[in-house]
């Protein structure tokens, strides 16, 4: 059985730059999917996480979605997961 996902409103992307976020949100995901050290600092510090990138490598954000990154607190990369799409659904 799948749990519903309840989506708590911290912060909102207006379409424009929905359109997008595909490229940069995936490398984020990307590389925190595959280098715990990455994935914690993330969670842990985000502002930290997108200043210094991975592997010497930053991601293409705009500010909006920067913004919606540091302004989510999850315990999980699959809760940040669920914030960021909710947020990007509106």
């Amino acid at each position: 059985m799948l749990a519903s996902i309840e989506c708590q409103k911290t912060f909102s992307v207006n379409l424009a730059s929905r359109l997008n976020t595909s490229s940069g949100i995936s490398r984020l995901f990307a590389a925190a999917v595959v280098n715990q050290q990455f994935r914690d600092t993330l969670l842990r510090d985000p502002s930290v996480a997108l200043q210094n990138g991975y592997l010497g490598e930053t991601f293409p954000l705009n500010r909006e979605e920067q913004d919606l990154i540091v302004s989510i607190r999850a315990r999980s990369l699959s809760d940040l997961a669920k914030q960021v799409n909710c947020a990007l659904q509106g």
